[in-house]
């Protein structure tokens, strides 16, 4: 099996200063993560790389014994200065990201300057990788702190396996590009080979957001991204959930249940227990499920003093000032409920604000009687399934946010919609109430699932899926060759016959333009022209456009230059401008009156849509409308058109962003055919296209050595032999023949 190398922003250790000594412990942590991948780091030969934590406090001798004992554990470091801890991880990573891509836009800050301290420390991430990586290897990036990670690596090295796993949510595209850097962050992660979510609503997100923000090709499960195959798939994370099976069953246990489940100091029952366990972070939504609370004992007299609420509130980036307020509110609400409601002998909120041991989070999972996990937004929420895991009893009853990952998979959890403190507050009284049979039947559906995809079996699933992606190359028979071996190809050409006519056919939108919204907008700009001219006065060259517009527009735009000019993708023809336009086909055929009704009808249905008539085709542009909506409507009108006129001579076809009925066997081709027929038989022929109407213009070039070469522009596959990424590399190759 392939080398892994696991980087995240933290490594799975703590360090710490051993007492009464100089020497320095390194121990492992515990978490979700740190548990998951644990298992198959110690078990290969895998590399670990991240940040080791603070390590300023440390002298040269100390960071030196550091250093040896991570490189035993296989760990790598990245070390991280105060203030790039500050402003990459406090300031972009965690007050930007996490609370856009958790849907708390309000509470992102109005400007950040902290994105090139985001950039550069990504930069250290992947350069410490590319340090060690080895042919071969497969490299998994975790979560959000690292984004730009997977894009930075595929530019260093090609061949490189990348996964990378984002462990909260991908939000709507509608939230996601309110982001400045959208495109950005679109693109390090899109470097992947493989990418990873909780739930099949957080890949769908992001999906769209590839389709409406970089225009990239999509699909259910995979994505087309500069020339690549990017997977995309839904790994939901799961817990160590025998680890905690088995400590909920030990023998000590029970009495630490006991302890928690203290009667009233008055003596009798005890009250039944809500149990919350949260970091105070303002996505776990502890004020709303206070109110809740709160609502509950005012509509319910009969249940003060028969109920309370444990609420766990693990500290969490109290440095960072909007954390501490917002302790605040929840501490003041903890307040004025314990205040309106408290008696002598029950308190109906019992806060902790501090972390604790494992040992104590089981037994309050054994001894709570509902679980209350109710996060505005959160990626999966582990703490449900530790609840879950901790119950061998078979009994509790689980409340669940709606809007947390864990919701897609645990279906027998009550379900309930955290901004709504009325119906949380009923959901609490109705879990209270629930039948033995109820809760026993819910939890071992809850169980079943919880035992049966635990995090080892995630942490599997997501490795070899990684490695059965394909390899990363462009799988098609156009090689991803840039403008410095295409420059070099073609200069080493000359040197060698440096007398050989060459003709170049090139074609116009997407290739030597970028594609504009608006025909108006198409106009070539004054480098173009400038360009063009120049190519066309280089000695023993030839230059024709290749274009589906119309001929008016060529003519309009490029016809005072001395180049061949053909347009509606070679049905009209004009070698030189001496000589008049010739048409390959019948003008005007009489199926255009039907198409044209077909076409106009999916204009009125698709807002942002238009029709292009040319003289022998139309032609259907959704470049204007909402992408996702538009594709399916493209998808619609190809089956219609295909069906209506499946025996008339024409045939349909699919551009970027365009569908075009025009008469069967004019295309490209035949340009190519007439430019040939009138050019010197050893003359070499370059092509340059970016869709699949070019690839006619591809198929109809002369074989043998030396004759013809051909450029696709643009991630599409293709038959060319050469690859560009863009218009602008396109250009820039044109000028190195001038």
């Amino acid at each position: 099996m392939p080398r892994l190398i696991l980087v995240s922003n933290r490594l799975p250790v703590t360090i710490a200063k051993k007492d009464g000594t100089d020497g320095v412990e390194v121990v492992a942590s515990a978490g979700g993560l740190a548990t998951g991948l644990r298992g198959h780091h110690d078990k290969s030969d895998s590399l670990w790389v991240g940040w080791p934590g603070e390590t300023a406090g440390l002298d040269e001798a100390q960071k030196k014994e550091l250093e040896t004992k991570l490189d035993e554990l296989r760990c790598l470091s990245v070390h991280l200065s105060a203030e790039e801890v500050e402003r990459y991880y406090d300031g972009f990573s965690n007050a930007i990201l996490w609370p856009l891509f958790h849907y708390l836009i309000d509470r992102v800050p109005m400007d950040s300057s902290d994105w090139e301290v985001y950039q550069r420390v990504n930069q250290r991430f992947a350069d410490r990788v590319a340090e060690v990586a080895e042919p071969g290897d497969m490299v998994w990036v975790q979560d959000y702190q690292l984004c730009l990670v997977p894009g930075m690596l595929r530019a260093k090295l090609p061949e490189l396996k990348i996964g990378f796993f984002l462990h909260i949510p991908f939000p709507s595209s509608e939230i996601f590009r309110t982001l400045p850097w959208r495109d950005e962050i679109l693109r390090g992660i899109a470097g992947s080979d493989l990418v990873g979510f909780h739930t099949f609503g957080y890949q769908r997100h992001f999906a769209s957001s590839l389709l409406r923000l970089l225009g990239v090709e999509v699909n259910v499960d995979h994505a087309r991204f500069q020339g690549r195959e990017v997977r995309l798939g839904v790994f939901p994370m799961g817990i160590d959930a025998k680890a905690f099976d088995e400590q909920a069953r030990g023998p000590a246990m029970q009495k630490r249940i006991d302890e928690v489940r203290t009667p009233h100091e008055g003596g009798g029952k005890a009250p039944r227990m809500l149990l919350g366990v949260d970091r105070l972070d303002y996505t776990k939504g502890l004020p709303r499920r206070l109110l809740s609370f709160e609502r509950l004992l005012a509509s319910s007299p009969e249940l003060r003093g028969e109920v309370r609420l444990v609420q766990v509130a693990v500290p969490s980036r109290m440095h960072v000032d909007a954390y501490a307020r917002y302790r605040k509110d929840v501490e003041e609400l903890v307040g004025r409920i314990n205040g309106t409601f408290g008696t002598v002998s029950w308190t109906p909120v019992q806060y902790i604000f501090r972390s604790l041991a494992q040992e104590e989070l089981i037994a309050l999972y054994r001894a709570a009687d509902v679980m209350v996990v109710t996060p505005l937004r959160d990626g999966m929420n582990l703490v449900a399934k530790e609840f879950v895991a901790s119950r061998p009893d078979e009994d509790g009853v689980l409340l669940l946010s709606e809007l947390a990952g864990a919701a897609a998979e645990l279906g027998e959890a009550v379900q309930v919609n955290p901004y709504d403190v009325d119906g949380v507050a009923q959901s609490m009284k109705a879990a209270l109430e629930m039948s033995t049979e109820e809760r026993r039947h819910r939890m071992q559906g809850l169980r079943r699932r919880v035992f049966a995809y635990d995090v080892h079996r995630w942490a599997a699933a997501f490795i070899d899926c990684l490695t059965q992606t394909p390899e990363p190359v462009v799988r098609d028979s156009s090689p991803p060759q840039g403008e410095p071996e295409l420059i070099r190809d073609l200069a080493n050409a000359q040197r060698e016959r440096p007398a050989q006519p060459l003709v170049l056919l090139l074609d116009y939108d997407g290739t030597l333009v970028p594609f504009a919204r608006a025909p108006e907008l198409a106009r070539p700009d004054t480098e173009l022209i400038v360009l063009l001219s120049k190519l066309a006065a280089r000695p023993n060259t030839q230059v024709h456009l290749v274009s589906g517009r119309p001929r008016d527009s060529l003519e309009q735009w490029l016809g005072a230059l001395p180049i061949g000019l053909h347009a509606e993708h070679g049905f009209w023809s004009r070698l030189t401008p001496e000589q008049p336009w010739r048409a390959m086909g019948d003008e005007n055929p009489e199926w255009k009156v039907q198409a044209r009704s077909v076409l106009d009808a999916f204009v009125a249905r698709t807002p942002g849509s238009r029709v292009e008539e040319k003289t022998a085709s139309l032609a259907w542009h959704y470049r204007a409308a909402d992408p996702e909506f538009g594709a399916i409507q493209a998808q619609e009108l190809r089956l219609h058109l295909s069906n209506t006129f499946s025996n008339a001579p024409v045939e349909v076809l699919a551009g970027d962003k365009i569908v075009e009925v025009r008469p069967y066997g004019i295309n490209k081709g035949v340009s190519v055919r007439l430019v040939l027929e009138a050019s010197p038989a050893d003359a070499r022929i370059f092509a340059m296209g970016d869709d699949r109407t070019d690839e006619d213009m591809f198929a109809a070039l002369p074989e043998g050595p030396g004759r013809s070469l051909s450029v696709h522009v643009g991630p599409h596959p293709s038959r060319a032999t050469y690859r560009l990424l863009t218009w602008q590399s396109a250009r820039t190759v044109l000028r190195s023949l001038t």
